[in-house]
């Protein structure tokens, strides 16, 4: 089957005042609806690989046809990538770091603050268009990272707890070249329990 635009998990004003629902309905409707046309205009051309679900083209670049691959690598993670920006967020300040992985995060940052310190600092400095990332890492370790770009994380053999969007289309709307100030809203946004439910999964009790 073809690859379609998904549903937003939340109405297009639900992240407001952090997160208008102009720049929302643009970047889910326009960016990441062409994201999934490319995808799919590239898969027409060797259409065996509708049989394999995105995370799978996406997990082993390298069995991807040369001749599609880059468009692979920039739409198929183009739309992935956009998934895992939407279910990164919640309605302002509805969720909140607790349990096992405010631990985990404290043992391996310090306290929230320096976990968000670092983590602003990796979006902030992301150079041009790109995304941070709170991670687990292959080796089971939480990681910030951040890739270029429509570079996924799950091509390092990564699973997102959850990501930034930092190309300017995500905010500049509202926040015009202030990366800074997107970034510093976007905390109040961050879906805890969304990526608690991920951690658990994979470090169950």
């Amino acid at each position: 089957m073809k690859h379609e635009l998904p549903q937003l998990p939340y109405a297009y004003n639900a992240l407001e005042p952090y997160l208008d629902a102009r720049t929302m309905e643009i970047h889910h409707t326009k960016h990441h609806q062409n994201y999934v046309n490319k995808l799919n205009e590239a898969l027409d051309v060797h259409p065996e690989l509708y049989m394999q679900s995105l995370e799978e083209l996406l997990k082993d670049i390298s069995k991807i046809p040369e001749d599609i691959r880059t468009a692979v690598v920039n739409n198929g993670g183009g739309h992935y990538n956009h998934q895992l920006f939407w279910n990164s967020m919640a309605m302002p300040d509805s969720t909140i770091l607790q349990g096992r992985l405010k631990e985990a995060l404290e043992a391996m940052f310090g306290t929230n603050e320096s976990f968000w310190q670092q983590f602003s600092a990796a979006a902030l400095g992301q150079f041009g268009s790109g995304w941070a990332w709170l991670v687990i890492t292959s080796d089971k370790k939480l990681a910030i990272i951040k890739t270029g770009n429509q570079d996924t994380p799950i091509s390092h053999g990564n699973v997102v707890l959850f990501g930034i969007d930092v190309w300017e289309h995500a905010y500049y709307l509202n926040y015009q070249n202030r990366r800074v100030d997107y970034i510093e809203a976007w905390k109040h946004l961050i879906n805890w329990d969304h990526a608690s439910h991920i951690y658990e999964t994979i470090f169950p009790a």
